[in-house]
């Protein structure tokens, strides 16, 4: 199952968070959310009556879906490559049926819920009687999904049938929109060396006499999108890169290319997470009829070709999959065969290019606007993201402690609102014994497995803390812990500080390390790091600050002040 792309910084190794027990979505109903199908950006042209392009988003998320379909059918083929694919119908695509049977194939954010959309635009054909219950007229799709949650996003929205069904009635020839839309929303790429820059879906369209090819493509990879020069199209560079531009620079050197001295080291202290979280699922259309076998062939040369547009492409943590259809329009003699599939290769290069938003590098200001203090005041408190409609990961019995490994013992911050807070456990405290065992010279997960326990069980925790001498000793009670996105804001030092205390790290925050931000303007500031995350506060009619968003715009996260 393929999850989308890495967190924004480095992962550390010592480093994870003292829960038990299954993760319960706490997500609420979706009903209340309006399917967008709108073209909000730029878009391919291309004249071919046989290929319909519906897209869909609920921008609360925001998160989306692509569905491509044939009005006539389409013989259909695939190729999955990578450690984590998450499909629906391949196998059904692997028996060598050369007559056009498929209705759409459809391209899902959401992970595997997303898996739902790719079977509601068969029933939404069914429904509106394009295809009924006879077994020569029932609708087939199939489809891929990416992961677009994580800390990409702070809520569980995910593209369902309700949405999946307005992008089909809202399928047209022609048209397919280009970068943050559709199933590439809240795509990105390149986090297998750190980028972690927004990409989204592209393609591309070409024509030689009478055949037609088109390529489409979501690109949510783990490598970075390189062009045809070499260079990264796309990436967050830390500065320690320098003038770097080649992506090959990059894989010569590894694998030192991914230590501190080449990427800046940035401790992510989340729970432990999968690393299945990548993928580009793509799809490749000729008119030119083709039998299945044929279709396999140039199934398998454009997928290999598209390790030259994204680099490292096909890891263990990607779930690359890539159809190819034919319409089976035309018997032309204009181009060989190995040169339709070779073709097919280039026109999906442009398409995994188009997917890259054309956007501008921040670029801080030279110099930075003063900001009043009262206005620096009444932006002081703590602010929640994605309470609703779906709420953050939760509740997960524990203690309730993140823990990070210094100088052989753990170190621990507590979870706001969880049992070791109640209990008295404060951030920077170092555990020295658990139960009366020592703690020192123990790996990362035998500190956790330790730490973990039934709900109602009682831990006897043996704490330093410091600027202390003595040792202090604190029961907790393992309980309900509950993840949330939380961002406390303090004015320290005649300036801004933010921090992540709810347990979720929110993008550059973290907890127990308070982040300066910088003004944009009297109510934007950012961070004067390698991904510049923004966050702008907001008024109620009255004039208070009622909430704030993190990097306000196209990929934003609204969050309401709670304290």
């Amino acid at each position: 199952m393929m999850r989308g792309c890495k967190l924004l910084g480095r992962a550390v190794a010592a480093s994870g968070i003292a829960l038990t027990g299954a993760t319960a979505t706490a997500g609420a109903e979706q009903g209340s959310l309006i399917p967008n199908t709108a073209i909000a950006g730029p878009a391919l042209s291309f004249d071919w009556p046989a290929v319909e392009v519906g897209i869909g988003s609920y921008e609360e998320g925001p998160t989306g879906l692509t569905v491509i379909r044939f009005p006539k059918r389409a013989t259909l083929v695939v190729d999955s490559r990578g450690g984590a694919p998450g499909t629906v119908n391949t196998d059904a695509l692997r028996l060598g049926w050369s007559r056009p049977f498929a209705d759409a194939v459809v391209f899902s954010g959401g992970s595997s819920y997303g898996e739902e959309a790719i079977t509601a635009v068969a029933t939404g054909l069914k429904d509106t009687g394009v295809r009924s219950g006879d077994w020569r007229n029932i609708g087939f799709t199939a489809g891929a999904i990416i992961y677009d949650f994580g800390s990409r996003r702070l809520n569980e929205v995910y593209p369902d049938k309700r949405l999946a069904q307005a992008a089909l009635q809202a399928a047209r020839p022609g048209v397919f929109p280009l970068g943050a839309q559709g199933a590439g929303r809240m795509a990105m790429q390149g986090s297998f060396f750190g980028c972690d820059a927004h990409s989204g879906q592209g393609g591309a369209f070409r024509q030689i006499g009478s055949v037609k090819i088109a390529a489409f493509v979501v690109v949510n990879a783990s490598g970075a999108v390189t062009d045809r020069d070499g260079r990264l199209v796309s990436c967050n560079k830390p500065a320690s890169w320098g003038g770097l531009t080649k992506t090959s620079e990059l894989l010569q050197h590894l694998p030192a290319s991914l230590e501190a001295d080449w990427i800046a080291h940035s401790a992510h202290a989340e729970q432990e997470v999968p690393a299945t979280r990548n993928t580009t699922v793509s799809l490749i259309v000729t008119s030119q009829k083709l039998d299945a076998a044929l279709l396999q062939r140039m199934a398998i040369q454009v997928h290999t070709s598209m390790a030259r547009a994204i680099q490292p492409f096909s890891t263990a943590s990607d779930g690359d999959t890539l159809y190819v259809a034919s319409t089976q329009e035309v018997d032309s003699k204009d181009l060989s065969f190995d040169v339709l599939t070779t073709l097919g290769g280039e026109v999906m290069w442009d398409a995994v290019l188009a997917s890259v938003p054309g956007e501008g590098a921040f670029v801080p200001p030279a110099t930075f606007p003063n900001v009043s203090a009262d206005a620096l005041a009444a932006y002081a408190g703590t602010y929640e993201f994605a309470a609703a409609p779906a709420q953050a990961i939760g509740p997960i019995s524990g203690l309730g402690l993140e823990v990070r490994l210094e100088n052989g013992l753990p170190t621990v911050v507590p979870v706001a609102g969880g049992p070791a807070a109640a209990a008295g456990v404060l951030a920077g405290d170092v555990v020295t014994e658990l139960d009366g065992a020592p703690l020192q010279g123990l790996t990362l997960g035998q500190v956790l497995d330790r730490m973990r326990g039934p709900t109602g069980s009682r831990a006897e925790l043996e704490v330093s803390r410091k600027d202390q001498g003595e040792l202090a000793r604190i029961t907790v009670v393992r309980g309900p812990v509950r993840l949330r996105s939380l961002l406390r804001v303090q004015v320290q030092d005649g300036g801004l500080t933010v921090e992540a205390i709810g347990g979720q790290r929110v993008y550059e925050f973290q907890n127990a390390k308070p982040t300066a931000v910088a003004p944009l303007s009297d109510a934007e500031f950012f961070v004067e790091g390698r991904y510049h995350t923004r966050i702008a506060f907001s008024k109620d009619a009255a004039g208070r600050v009622s909430g704030a968003v993190v990097n306000p715009g196209r990929w934003e996260q609204k969050g309401a002040k709670v304290g």
